[in-house]
C-alpha cells in the first residue's frame, strides 16, 4: 500500500486525463474513420489511402523544434502549446465530421491531415510536459497513469462511437468526440506548469541543433550509441509481432472481429489497469533498472501465450489469458522505457529528443513489419511468436548495460 501511495495525487490525475486528450483523436482519423467510410459506402482504395495521415505521429519530431524554441503567451511555456493544440482539435474534429465522405473525399482526407497533425503535435507536447514535470521516482507511475487514460480514450473512440453511430448521424458522432476533448482542456487549466529550463534554445537554430549536439556533449559517442540502439531494440519483438497479431487471430485462428473486440476490450483494459499499478509501485519499490529488465522478460513470455493459442486452436480462455497479461506486461515494460527515456531528455529541448527517440521505437513494426509473412511461412504462427519472443533478449542485455551507464553520465 505505501508503494501505491505514489498514484494518490493530483498530479496523476491531471496525467490520466492528459493521457485521454492524447488518446482521443487517434482512432478517429484511423479505425474510426475507416468504419465511417466503409458505412457511407467509400471505394476500398480510397479508404486504404486514408491510412497515410498516420505519417504524422512518425514525422512529429521534424516540428518539435519550434516547440522548444516558441512559447504562447498564456499558462507557461508547456501549457500554452498543450491548450491551443486542445482547442484546435475541438474545431477540427467537430469540423471534419460535418464533411460529407461520398461528395468531399479531397476535403474529408485534408480534415483528416490536420486533425493528425494537431494531435502529434499534442503528443510532443505532452511527451516533453511529463519529461520536464516527473521526478525520477515518480516517472514510471505517471507514465503508466498516462497509458491507462490513453487506452480509455481509445475504447471510447473505437468502441462507444461505433455505438453511437447506429442512432445518430456521424457529424453528432465527431462532434461529441471533440466535446470530450474538455476532460483534457479542464486538466490544463488545474495543471502545475514544469518549472522553466534556465536556458531555453535562443534562436530556431538552437532548437534543431541543440537537441543532438547536448546527448552527445552529455552521454558520449558510446553511451549515446547504446541508448538509441537500446530505443530501437527493447521493444522490437512486440511491434514486430503486432505487424500480424490481427491477422493471425482472424485467419490464423478463427475469431470474428466482434469476438476479438469483446476480448480486447475487456482483458486489454484490465490488463492495463493492473499493469500499470504494478508498474509505479514495483519500480518505486525496487529500482528502474531491475525492473525494466524484469518487465522485459515478461513482455517476451506473453508472446509465448499467443504461440500457445496457435497451437491449441480457437480458445477463449487461452485467448482471454493471452490478452490480459500482454496488455499487463506491456503496460508495465512502456512504463519503465519511457522511463528510461525521460531521464535522457534534457528540459531545454525535451519535446525534440523525446519526439525523435520515440520516432525509433517503432521500426520493428513499420520498417521490418512486411518481412513478418516471410517468417510465418518459414515456422508457421507458433514459430512466429516464439521468434518475436526470443527478439527480446538483446533488449534485456542493452537494458541491463543502458540504465547504467546512464546513471554514471547523470551522477
Amino acid at each position: 500500500m505505501k508503494a501505491l501511495a505514489i498514484f494518490r495525487s493530483r498530479r496523476m490525475a491531471v496525467l490520466f486525463a492528459f493521457g485521454f486528450a492524447s488518446g482521443l483523436p487517434l482512432y478517429l482519423t484511423g479505425q474510426t474513420l475507416q468504419a465511417w467510410l466503409t458505412h457511407a459506402g467509400v471505394p476500398l482504395a480510397e479508404i486504404a489511402a486514408m491510412s497515410s495521415v498516420g505519417l504524422a505521429y512518425t514525422l512529429k519530431f521534424a516540428w518539435a523544434p519550434l516547440l522548444d524554441r516558441f512559447r504562447l503567451p498564456i499558462l507557461g511555456r508547456r501549457r500554452g502549446w498543450v491548450l491551443a493544440f486542445q482547442i484546435a482539435l475541438v474545431a477540427a474534429i467537430g469540423a471534419m465530421g460535418l464533411v460529407d465522405p461520398i461528395a468531399q473525399p479531397a476535403l474529408l482526407g485534408l480534415a483528416a491531415v490536420v486533425v493528425a497533425v494537431l494531435s502529434a503535435s499534442l503528443d510532443v507536447v505532452l511527451d516533453a510536459y511529463n519529461t520536464d514535470l516527473l521526478a525520477p521516482e515518480e516517472r514510471a507511475a505517471g507514465v503508466a497513469v498516462y497509458i491507462l487514460g490513453y487506452r480509455i480514450a481509445i475504447v471510447v473512440t473505437g468502441t462507444l462511437a461505433l455505438v453511437l453511430a447506429d442512432l445518430v448521424p456521424w457529424s453528432v458522432v465527431y462532434a461529441a468526440m471533440a466535446a470530450l476533448m474538455g476532460i483534457g482542456i479542464i486538466a490544463t487549466l488545474a495543471a502545475e506548469e514544469p518549472v522553466a529550463p534556465v536556458a531555453p534554445p535562443s534562436s530556431l537554430v538552437a532548437a534543431l541543433t541543440r537537441p543532438f549536439l547536448e546527448l552527445w556533449r552529455r552521454l558520449g559517442a558510446v553511451t549515446l550509441a547504446l541508448v538509441l540502439a537500446f530505443t530501437i531494440i527493447y521493444k522490437f519483438g512486440d511491434y514486430f509481432a503486432q505487424s500480424l497479431v490481427m491477422a493471425f487471430l482472424q485467419r490464423g485462428v478463427g475469431f470474428e472481429l466482434s469476438e476479438i473486440a469483446v476480448v480486447n476490450q475487456v482483458f486489454g483494459i484490465a490488463g492495463v489497469t493492473i499493469g500499470g499499478l504494478a508498474a509505479g509501485s514495483l519500480v518505486a519499490r525496487f529500482g528502474l533498472r531491475r525492473m525494466l529488465i524484469a518487465f522485459g522478460v515478461l513482455q517476451a513470455a506473453t508472446n509465448l501465450l499467443f504461440a500457445l493459442l496457435a497451437a491449441t486452436g480457437k480458445s477463449y480462455v487461452v485467448f482471454g489469458i493471452a490478452v490480459l497479461f500482454d496488455n499487463l506486461a506491456n503496460t508495465m515494460g512502456t512504463a519503465a522505457f519511457v522511463a528510461v527515456l525521460m531521464s535522457v531528455c534534457t528540459s531545454a529541448v525535451s519535446a525534440t529528443q523525446f519526439a525523435l527517440l520515440t520516432s525509433l521505437t517503432s521500426v520493428g513494426l513499420r520498417v521490418f513489419g512486411p518481412l513478418a509473412s516471410d517468417v510465418v511461412a518459414a515456422v508457421d504462427w507458433s514459430g512466429f511468436f516464439a521468434v518475436t519472443s526470443a527478439m527480446a533478449l538483446p533488449g534485456l542485455v542493452l537494458a541491463a548495460i543502458v540504465v547504467r551507464r546512464i546513471a554514471d553520465k547523470s551522477g
